[in-house]
């Protein structure tokens, strides 16, 4: 009985983490998709010669100043890109955990971050790259 017991705490602790693994996807691509909704949105206004447009917020359509719509589309991207970069981040370290919960190597490379531009700077400078 106290195997089955350690079984069983053991399958549910690696498909709750998989469960999580799975929704922090979704979560990644729904916030990607908004992200580019606002992506274009912005691209549409710079084009507009127009002093005001109109702007959906939630349910209510409001005409509001065409600036101060550019400035909260940026607000809101700069948001969405913290946000996204906050699970893929977080993403990486819940795959390594339940690797090791099937008692599987961590992803080789998963970790890797890219080179600062004052790494690289420095790497240059020595000649090495």
């Amino acid at each position: 009985m106290d195997d089955q017991a350690k079984v069983l705490k053991y399958l549910v602790s690696v498909e709750k983490l998989a469960d999580e693994i799975l929704s922090d996807k979704r979560e990644i691509v729904l916030l990607d998709k908004r992200r580019n909704h606002n992506r274009e949105a912005l691209r549409e206004l710079s084009k507009s010669c127009q002093e005001k447009c109109w702007v959906t917020v939630g349910s209510v359509l409001i005409k509001h100043n065409l600036e101060a719509t550019k400035a909260l589309l940026l607000a809101d991207q700069n948001q969405l890109n913290i946000d996204i970069n906050k699970l893929r981040s977080e993403l990486k370290v819940k795959v390594n955990n339940l690797r090791d919960l099937e008692m599987q190597p961590p992803v080789p490379g998963l970790m890797l971050v890219p080179l600062s531009q004052k790494e690289t700077q420095g790497l240059s400078n020595a000649g090495l790259l």
